[in-house]
This record gives C-alpha cells, sequence and structure tokens, in this order.
C-alpha cells in the first residue's frame, strides 16, 4: 500500500517537473529565438557527424580486409587510430575551432571520441570475422 501511494505521489510529482520544464523552455525560447536556432544547428551538427562516424568503416572495408590479411596488431592499430582522427578530424571541423571552448564542451567531446573509438573497434571485428568466415 505504501508503495502504491509512493508511486502515485511520485508520478505525479515528476509530472509536474516536466510540465513546468516544458512551459519553462516555450516561455525562454520564445523569448529568446535566437538560442533555438543555435540549438538545432549543434543537433544538425551531432548528427552529421554521428553519420560520418557509423559510415566511415563501413565505407572503408577494404582497410579491414587488408589488416587481417598483414595479420599485424600494429596494423590494427593504426587503421584504428586512423579512423579516430578522421573522426576528431571533422568534429573539428563542424565545431569550426580549437579554441576557446569550455570544460564541458571538451568533456563531451571526449566521450564523442571514446564512442567513436569503441565502435569503429565493434564495427572492424565484426568485419574481420566475416572475412574469415569466408
Amino acid at each position: 500500500m505504501l508503495t502504491e501511494i509512493g508511486q502515485h505521489v511520485g508520478g505525479k510529482v515528476i509530472s509536474g517537473v516536466v510540465a513546468l520544464g516544458t512551459i519553462g523552455a516555450g516561455i525562454w525560447f520564445w523569448k529568446h529565438p535566437e538560442h533555438l536556432e543555435t540549438i538545432w544547428m549543434t543537433i544538425k551538427y551531432v548528427l552529421v557527424w554521428i553519420g560520418i562516424v557509423l559510415a566511415l568503416p563501413w565505407a572503408t572495408f577494404f582497410l579491414t580486409s587488408w589488416v587481417v590479411a598483414k595479420d599485424s596488431n600494429v596494423a590494427a592499430v593504426l587503421m584504428l587510430v586512423g579512423y579516430l582522427v578522421a573522426d576528431a578530424i571533422v568534429a573539428f571541423c563542424l565545431i569550426g575551432r580549437i579554441r576557446g571552448l569550455g570544460g564541458f564542451t571538451w568533456m563531451i567531446l571526449l566521450l564523442g571520441f571514446l564512442a567513436a573509438a569503441v565502435y569503429n573497434l565493434k564495427a572492424c571485428e565484426h568485419q574481420a570475422e566475416r572475412l574469415e568466415e569466408l
């Protein structure tokens, strides 16, 4: 019984917070439309970067087959570092600058680069497994 009351009250509190946040955001962006444009531009750049990160290992599948044929860890590391450098170059080109970025932006960039590196590793592992099956 106590759990049900807690869930009911918690649900009402969370609904109220979400409603107030939505109303507050609506008022803020109504009074400051330039901030809304900045948010949409940022979302557009992030989606473009994610698309490039997702497509890069698959567009360059021939590199994975070359690395598998080499049977060298050094070649594999160089390929993955190359993918990471390419991802970073694209990110900095989309941002337009390196200097003047805040700590939060650097943290987000580093997390994005880490996620891109893990994705590149998993995509290349998948490609290598498929090549070994053939």
